[in-house]
């Protein structure tokens, strides 16, 4: 392939993890390779060899470097339209590949989904805004899809007075996590939580606020989700600082995981066991291994702290324990889900925007799928405004909804109607019957 000048250069770190490779593929099957340059880059190049020959010839290239080497990530990046990060923990890899797109003035987007490296990118606006950069943050799906969703649905009101954020992930079969995803996730199931409330930013502890939801999709009527460390409960009070919560809340499928990676999480926070043995312990499950004898103490103290709060009931556990000791694993279940109540004319009003399908025969068969989808969609959105806008932006900031759903619908490979559902109590009507009855009376 001749790359003219017309051709833009988007260089992905972190290339080789499944999120990032689900993103380039579904990125360059919806926009066309004749017009990009895609420069892989992962300190395993390796493993992308296969993965590149699924992609258009001559469209690819595979490289590597360290991320923490500052000369050798410039050069990688300069002269580039679009930096994209996939690599994680970002809590580590966000800000100096930040810096370095501010200092180069290369456009950045990320999928981070750590709270922490959230805020520290958000101290990094005025370098970004006084450079004429935009860092485009938390493009996944949650955040990111979930942050679209919020910004479409609090349009059904005048106030938005509260917001309530729910991911759900599902078994994805006997194959094992990347360690900086369960890294990500056992922290998350721990420790403090950034969050509103009353109007003002506060520390929780994770875990402990437990709400009911109806959020439709695969996965039923009321499923129960637990509170946690998310980037949305960050960003979302620069937009709405006037609502009473902002909060996220978080579940794993089946439901008796979330008791499990409970306990193995305080255990960790606890300092009894390591990281790496949680890690270890936690893709032994994923993989149908027996997992260490020492950490399943720590694991069963957390799924009895559900049964005996009432979260979960006993039965439910031990078919769960029955179905897993057999190896069997059910279907991927999962889903992102944003409620917003408010009022609209002084009366009150419940607006949800909730993701409608999931598991086999849909779009959506595993976080990763809908993950990458949600990011190559952002890339699109992202490609069309360059040079249009400055700063740390979260989604919320700078993406048009119906823009958003008909971008993920194409990378997705989805209709419209399988990407988002809306559900308003009372209806829009309300706003149309209002606007008809203000016109008759003029």
């Amino acid at each position: 392939m001749q790359h003219t000048e017309s051709t833009k250069r988007i260089v992905f770190i972190g290339a080789a993890g499944e999120m990032c490779r689900v993103a380039i593929e579904r990125f360059a099957k919806a926009a066309g390779a004749g017009d990009w340059k895609l420069e892989l880059y992962d300190i395993r190049p390796e493993t992308l060899r296969d993965f590149v020959k699924t992609l258009p010839a001559g469209s690819t290239t595979v490289g590597s470097f360290d991320l923490f080497d500052g000369a050798a990530l410039r050069e990688a990046i300069d002269g580039a339209d679009l930096v994209v990060l996939g690599a994680g923990p970002y809590n580590r890899t966000a800000e100096p590949v930040m810096a370095a797109c501010i200092e180069k003035k290369v456009p950045y987007l990320d999928l981070d989904d750590d709270e922490a490296s959230t805020r520290a990118a958000l101290a990094l606006d005025a370098k970004a805004k006084a450079a004429g950069v935009p860092i485009l943050i938390c493009c996944g799906a949650s955040p990111g899809y979930t942050n679209v969703m919020t910004a479409d649905a609090a349009r059904d009101m005048d106030v938005v007075e509260r917001i309530d954020i729910c991911w759900v992930t599902g078994d994805e079969g006997p194959v094992p996590f990347g360690r900086a995803v369960l890294d990500h996730a056992i922290r998350g199931f721990a420790g403090p939580c950034h969050t509103w409330e009353h109007g003002r930013a506060v520390t929780h502890q994770t875990f402990l606020e437990t709400d009911v939801f109806d959020v439709g999709n695969s996965l039923g009527g009321a499923y129960r989700f637990y509170e946690c460390a998310h980037p949305e409960a960050v960003t979302l009070p620069r937009r709405w600082p006037g609502a009473d919560r902002i909060r996220v809340l978080g579940a794993l499928d089946p439901p008796p995981t979330n008791g499990i990676m409970r306990g193995v999480a305080v255990a960790v926070q606890d300092k009894k066991i390591s990281m790496d043995e949680a890690i270890d312990f936690i893709n032994d499950l994923l993989t149908d291994k027996t997992g260490s004898l020492k950490v399943w103490r720590y694991a069963l103290s957390g799924l009895w702290g559900t049964i005996r709060r009432r979260e979960i009931g006993p039965v439910e556990v031990l078919k769960f324990m029955a179905t897993s000791a057999a190896k069997k694993h059910p279907p991927f279940r999962g889903t992102n889900y944003v409620r917003v109540t408010g009022k609209r004319d002084g009366q009150p009003v419940v607006s949800v925007r909730r993701a409608p399908v999931s598991g086999p025969g849909t779009p959506w068969t595993t976080m990763a799928s809908l993950t990458g989808s949600a990011t190559a969609a952002f890339m699109l959105v992202a490609i069309d405004q360059l040079g249009q806008r400055s700063g740390v932006l979260a989604p919320e900031d700078w993406v048009d909804p119906e823009t958003f759903y008909h971008a993920l619908a194409a990378t997705g490979g989805a209709p419209l109607h399988q990407v988002v559902e809306a559900v308003v109590t009372p209806s829009t009507a309300v706003t149309s019957r209002k606007v008809a009855s203000d016109a008759a009376a003029h």
